[in-house]
């Protein structure tokens, strides 16, 4: 069984360790929402723990719910798209990271952070990351890592890290209030060896808890003194870190800045030396981006999610319409930055006002919501669902499930590549195991011109650099069909750029005829292209395109949406 559903098996129903207790509430109307929308995240949380693909029966015995309740939560999940079945194995998918979206969106704090991290990163040449206080531990909101490093340090976008293990945590406890540290406790003694940290190594033998508290009370008194606390290879063997505070205009510390080295590179006092100055600006521009007026955030974008569907007419009993309110009420509420009322809640994701609030309760219970005001939003706790996992996706990882549901409905090949100079490198590729499939792996290049993934790669660029750019290919006849020639080389790139699709009859190899589409970022760049590659038989290439075309479109169009979810606050590897 995959780490984390063994270790989930315990309480996976339980509110997570470590939260404070929730702000008393009316129960009433609570009951419709909790079973379903409580029992659902805790399968999204096995799911999320888990180091590989996970079965039915290994979240029966993780949740301890009945085979039943599993399948229709597994079965509405699949639905949604949150998690997505190969065979009898169920994997998370990348629109599960809407939910971590919606929190980095409605806090502000992505776009405030990011241009501080990078550029601190390039001036430190050290990993960088962001950490704010989720219940009584540090959860990772932001990254930052050096260019061209060959093994980068640092940790991923929703890992959590125990409070008195890293620097970050020291500088949040600052701001502690009692119940967080009777929270804090109860999380020590309830897991002393940190075996729930998979982000940190799990500690040999459990400290007393009396050292602890002490340590960790200097600790803290020390970094609000200093304004800084340092990590002297207390998160890992090997590791330094230093952290300072993002404060908000009462002087509460809400985000820690913190700088993460090897001891190869540093000790922990010249790090102190190297960097202190540096993070110190940069935690006063971030403040200054967050609560400052000169320079304010833009609302975040519409969430991606459409509001609320009741497919119970489609899936019938298998359908669970309060998971699917419930999830929909947390993705509404990152469509504003600052979180949305209760009525504008249930307005954006399309439900009543009583669905809604029932909801959000449900929400708000197990620390998923916050309430600030009026206003609900996501806390970081929605990370902890996978987001860490999910944000360290290639597009060749997004593509190829995508890839393999094209090449079974069209039953011939298909690729992902990207452009490399004058060549497609090939990312990502589903053969269909006929006699005429091309032997092509990832890593393979072709020459861009004379391929149909190239032509559309090649027509996205702008057209006044089309003379030169068809120049440096240097085109030669591959074949009798391959055009080589300015002139038609251009009329192709222009038909492909206004058709939105290439064919390519035989011109890079005899016999071989592909289809390719464009892959788009957020931004409308074509940054990959989609193709099916066959035998150039008796069908005609009008035949191939009326055919192909409208099934390839539909696959480069849900690898958009996955990839417009992975990127939306980092950016994805597609090389």
């Amino acid at each position: 069984m995959a780490r984390g559903v063994a270790g989930a098996q315990a309480g996976a129903s339980k509110r997570p360790t470590g939260t404070a207790p929730p702000a008393a509430g009316p129960e009433a109307g609570r009951g419709e929402a909790v079973g379903p929308l409580e029992r659902g995240l805790d399968v999204l949380r096995v799911m999320a723990d888990s180091a590989e693909a996970v079965r039915p029966g290994d979240l029966v015995r993780a949740t301890g719910l009945a085979r039943s309740a599993v399948d229709r939560i597994a079965a509405t999940l699949v639905h949604l798209g949150y998690l997505r079945a190969e065979g009898r194995d169920l994997v998370l998918a990348p629109r599960l990271m809407e939910f971590g979206n919606a929190y980095l969106d409605a806090s502000g704090l992505s776009r405030a952070l990011r241009p501080s991290l990078e550029r601190l990163t390039r001036t430190l040449d050290e990993s960088v990351s962001a950490i704010v206080l989720d219940g009584c531990d540090a959860r990772i909101v932001g990254t930052a890592v050096p260019p061209g490093r060959v093994i980068p340090l640092g940790f991923r976008v929703g890992d959590l890290l125990p409070s008195e293990r890293c620097a970050a945590g020291a500088v949040l406890a600052t701001g502690w209030d009692p119940p967080t540290h009777e929270a804090w406790r109860a999380r020590r003694a309830a897991d002393p060896l940190d075996a729930r940290f998979p982000a940190v190594p799990t500690r040999p033998t459990a400290p007393r808890p009396e050292r602890t508290e002490a340590d960790f009370a200097s600790w803290t008194t020390a970094a609000a003194a200093n304004g800084w606390a340092l990590d002297d290879q207390l998160v890992a063997p090997g590791l330094v870190a230093l952290a300072v505070p993002v404060r908000d205009p009462d002087g509460r510390p809400v985000c820690a800045i913190s700088v993460l080295a090897h001891t190869s590179r540093h000790s922990a006092d010249d790090l102190r030396a190297h960097a202190l100055t540096e993070m110190n600006r940069a935690a006063q521009d971030i403040a200054d981006a967050l609560y400052g007026t000169s320079h304010p955030l833009p609302a975040a974008p519409p969430p991606a999610a459409p509001a609320y569907a009741d497919a119970k007419p489609e899936l019938g009993p298998s359908f669970l319409q309060a998971l699917a309110r419930g999830l929909a009420v947390l993705t509404a509420l990152g469509g504003q930055r600052g979180g949305l009322t209760l009525a504008e809640a249930a307005e954006a994701a399309g439900l009543s006002y009583q669905s809604a609030r029932r909801n959000l309760l449900t929400l708000s219970e197990l620390s998923y919501v916050e309430q600030h005001g009026r206003r609900f939003l996501p806390g970081p706790r929605v990370l902890e669902l996978g987001y860490a996992r999910l944000s360290t996706l290639t597009l060749a990882d997004i593509a190829r499930p995508h890839l393999a549901d094209l090449v079974a409905r069209v039953r011939e090949s298909a690729s992902l590549a990207v452009l490399d100079g004058a060549e497609v490198r090939y990312v990502a590729r589903v053969a269909a195991g006929q006699i005429t499939s091309a032997r092509i792996t990832p890593g393979t290049r072709l020459p861009a011109y004379a391929t149909s993934m190239g032509r559309v790669l090649l027509a996205d660029l702008p057209r006044a650099q089309w003379p030169e750019r068809i120049r440096s290919l240097r085109p030669q006849a591959l074949t009798p069909h391959t055009l080589t020639s300015p002139e038609a080389l251009t009329a192709a790139f222009a038909h492909a750029a206004d058709d939105g699709f290439a064919l390519v009859e035989q011109e890079l190899e005899a016999g071989l005829r592909s289809l390719a589409v464009p892959v788009r970022d957020r931004s409308g760049r074509a940054v990959a292209a989609l193709n099916v590659a066959m035998h150039a038989g008796p069908e005609s290439p009008e035949q191939t395109r009326d055919t192909m075309l409208s099934a390839l479109r539909a696959c480069a169009a849900r690898v958009e949406a996955d990839l417009a979810l992975a990127s939306a606050h980092a950016p994805v590897e597609t090389g």
